[in-house]
């Protein structure tokens, strides 16, 4: 079964400016002149931690990752209660991956991406199919209605109603029949005692839904409140506008990716984004690969789901 990579430093990293008041922090690991990859992290709102950095082999690739705006090193930060989230869409951020590809002097890259960083690599690479090489991608989203009822409008919450108790909590019981617009109420509530907890509450859910199996310390970090008003804030931002796209649109425009070849990780109990999305997307995607991982979730290092995302990028090694 196979593990990340050990744990590796940046050779390289920095702040880029890329307009609107934002700069997002950006890291450059492994081979300098290996084959790029870039890294998408999830949430929206998550961040890069440096386990992500292991899920490449450093001897052959150029490993970048960065923070989407609004999120972990990137500034402003979207904790503050004056961020403004404006000019945090779906595709603010496909914007930024070509003005960070030029800055690296980048000519086609890999993407490797999970949930709703399988959702950006889509999206970018739907706009610029001729600069991407090959996509790894796990635990689609696609941001259909369908999907967001599932996990925000009760679905998920049947499997597991203790933490779907705690995740309504926060809400009068006469605005639950939209939760993703109740939230933001509360969450943009001028009062800290208000908005803190409806962050928190939140974060946990998604922390607490995504493995397989219970995973406190996971919960526990989402739980911080600085982690958690970014994070919550920013998801429930492109919740409510759908990510900017049109309802299906990924789906509908995988033709785009026929000369990019791609693995679908995908794991068969996942709770957060059900293995549906990702069936749909491979009859729709030409050269696709499917590897659906029984006994799995959602999370990237459950030792299933972990061991073909590996295998994948090292198969597309130079």
């Amino acid at each position: 079964m196979r593990t990340l990579y050990p744990p590796i430093e940046p050779h390289e990293h920095g702040m880029l400016d890329v307009g609107d008041g934002h700069r997002i922090y950006w890291e450059s690991c492994g081979d300098p002149l290996g084959k790029p990859v870039l890294f998408l992290h999830g949430g929206p709102g998550g961040g890069c931690t440096p386990r992500h950095r292991r899920l490449f082999d450093p001897a052959a690739y150029r490993i970048v990752l960065f923070d989407q705006r609004g999120c972990g090193r990137s500034r402003p930060h979207a904790s503050s209660p004056d961020a403004d989230l404006g000019t945090n869409t779906t595709w603010h951020l496909v914007a930024d991956i070509e003005r960070l590809r030029e800055h690296l002097g980048v000519e086609r890259w890999q993407l490797s991406g999970g949930s709703w960083g399988s959702t950006l690599a889509l999206a970018y690479a739907q706009t610029h199919p001729d600069r991407v090489s090959e996509m790894v991608l796990r635990g689609i989203f696609t941001l259909r209605r369908g999907e967001l009822d599932w996990y925000y409008g009760g679905g998920a919450g049947q499997l597991v109603p203790e933490r779907w108790a705690e995740f309504v909590a926060p809400v009068p019981e006469d605005e639950r029949d939209d939760l993703i617009e109740a939230y933001h109420r509360l969450l943009t509530h001028p009062d800290p005692a208000v908005r803190e907890p409806a962050a928190v509450a939140w974060s946990t859910w998604e922390a607490a839904t995504v493995t397989l199996l219970p995973h406190p310390a996971l919960v526990e970090q989402f739980g911080r409140p600085e982690f958690a008003t970014a994070f919550a804030r920013i998801e429930n931002h492109y919740f409510r506008h759908r990510g900017w796209l049109a309802e299906g649109q990924l789906l509908r425009n995988a033709a785009r990716l026929a000369d990019v070849p791609g693995v679908i990780v995908q794991g068969r109990y996942d709770l957060a984004t059900p293995a549906t999305t990702a069936w749909e997307l491979h009859q729709a995607w030409p050269g696709s690969e499917l590897v659906m991982v029984e006994g799995a979730g959602h999370a990237f290092d459950e030792p299933g789901i972990l061991h073909h995302l590996i295998e994948a990028s090292d198969r597309f090694r130079p």
